[in-house]
């Protein structure tokens, strides 16, 4: 580490123990704990603060009044030492919080890489989530939620404990995520959390050709409308689908459901699908 690469504002806190490595950057009054690590070319503005066993990646963004690394809000938590890891290429907007893991619920809170994570965000313990997410303003993840790789949270969304949000899913903003949401699909609302389709327009944009889509079109029409239950939708979607990646991607998604997959479609959706 050359600590001529390391830009600190008078101000800051850095514990010792702290592992700052070259080209990040401290804004004014920000706090670094003794257990934190951050890689190189992070940005820390000011007054942020980072506490224990946490690990921030190469080339991210922290902006002014977020914590991380903080104690999860957990009753049963009696301060075990548990962990935060985010990965590198991570944009972390005003006043989000994110926080570390709990013994029981595996012990770490994990966050990939090119996340984008806009202000008022909530990340609560043991929460895993992949790579180039979106969260929009105020999304709140309860603990142990899992949000797969390119999934967009709404603002103002709660999701429940234990749900999982598959990849290239949208949820809609002001939601309240209670199930699971399906790998590509479109849910939004509450009582009822409503299923609106497949997010072709995020599928495109993320660069599936028509070919792709009209397959992954196929299995939903399978699994959300022919009027079979889950167990006979899957064996319909093996009989008539060919193994491929988004297949199996959504039918690994069903079987490892706990919570059940959000599926009343909306009026809306019901009319396009006839």
């Amino acid at each position: 580490m050359n600590e001529k690469d390391i830009t600190i504002h008078p101000t800051a806190e850095i514990a010792d123990g702290a592992q700052i490595e070259s080209g990040v950057s401290v804004g004014q009054y920000s706090i670094i704990g003794p257990q934190v690590s951050i890689r190189k070319e992070t940005q820390i503005d000011s007054h942020v603060y980072i506490e224990g066993k946490t690990v921030v990646g190469k080339n991210c963004h922290i902006f002014s009044f977020c914590t991380v690394g903080t104690e999860p809000q957990d009753v049963d938590y009696k301060g075990e030492e548990t962990q935060l890891q985010i990965g590198d290429n991570n944009t972390i907007r005003e006043f989000v919080s994110i926080h570390r893991g709990t013994k029981k619920g595996g012990g770490i809170t994990t966050i990939g890489d090119g996340n984008y994570i806009m202000a008022y965000s909530h990340i609560a313990h043991d929460c895993h989530v992949g790579d180039k997410t979106v969260f929009i303003n105020a999304a709140s993840l309860s603990g142990h939620v899992t949000v797969h790789d390119h999934a967009t949270v709404g603002g103002f969304t709660g999701v429940h404990q234990f749900c999982r949000i598959g990849k290239h899913a949208f949820v809609g903003g002001y939601s309240a995520i209670t199930q699971d949401v399906l790998p590509f699909s479109r849910v939004a609302g509450n009582r009822p959390l409503l299923l609106y389709g497949l997010n072709a327009i995020g599928l495109r944009r993320a660069g599936f050709s028509r070919e792709r889509i009209n397959e992954i079109k196929q299995i939903f029409n399978i699994f959300f409308y022919s009027n079979l239950n889950t167990a006979d939708a899957v064996k319909q979607i093996k009989k008539d689908i060919p193994s491929g990646e988004d297949r199996d991607e959504i039918l690994k998604f069903i079987q490892l459901s706990s919570r059940g997959i959000v599926k009343k479609p909306s009026e809306q959706w019901e009319r396009r699908s006839d």
